[in-house]
Formats: C-alpha cells, structure tokens, sequence
C-alpha cells in the first residue's frame, strides 16, 4: 500500500475510532458485560473512563483532518490501548465474572492499537519510536 492510500486510510481510522471513542457510554449501556466492569457497580469509573475517552475521541477526529500533526496522539492512542487491553486481560484472568470484556472492550482496545500503528508513517514517527 502506498504513503497516500495508507495517510487516506489513517484518515477514516482516526474519524471512526474518535468516533467510537465518543460513544463508549452508550457501549456501555447496549452491551453492559463487554464494556462496564464491576457489572455496573462503581458509577464513577464509568463515568470517568467515558470523559477520559470522551476527549481522546474529539483529539483523533482532529487528528483525521493532519494526522502528522498530531503524531504524539496518535501514539498515545496506539500505546495507552496496547497496555489498557493487557491490564484488563489480566485483571479478567482473575475475576472471571469479567470474561465478556475478553470479546469486548479488549480486543476492540487491540484494534484500534493494530490499524493506527499498521496505517501510521514509518520513520521518524512517533507511534513507531515510543
């Protein structure tokens, strides 16, 4: 794939994820065991995993628009959902009443993580380096 299909992908990744990432709340109430922990108890997680991803998603769809602009995004993203999703794989190893975030948030986290790092330029690029 060449620079500018891969930069025009990337572009559609960062809108959609930021896109996802502002409706995790509404995730959460669709589909409850693969996105709220503690099976709902503990609101004020909730509500602050949402605002914290709430803001993430508003910084990627900014990103679609130059995404080499906003390169240190754009790895945080790849990183904080690389380490997020092996935190909570592991956390599930031992609260098996947590299992459903094993086909929910988790692999949705290594996603995310997977395509911006594959669609991100190579080089001296952040999301390469961190």
């Amino acid at each position: 794939m060449d620079s500018n299909a891969k930069e025009q992908y990337l572009k559609i990744a960062l809108a959609a994820f930021g896109g996802i990432f502002l409706l995790v709340y509404p995730l959460s109430l669709i589909w409850p065991s693969g996105w709220v922990w503690h099976g709902g108890e503990g609101i004020y997680y909730l509500q602050m995993i949402c605002g914290i991803y709430a803001v993430l998603g508003v910084y990627l769809i900014a990103a679609a628009r130059n995404p080499s602009a906003y390169r240190s995004v754009i790895s945080f993203t790849v990183w904080s959902s690389i380490v997020h999703a092996a935190i909570m794989a592991a956390q599930v190893i031992n609260d098996t009443r947590e299992t459903g975030h094993l086909v929910g948030d988790v692999p949705a986290l290594l996603v995310v993580a997977g395509v911006l790092w594959f669609l991100s330029p190579r080089g001296n690029d952040a999301a390469t380096t961190a």
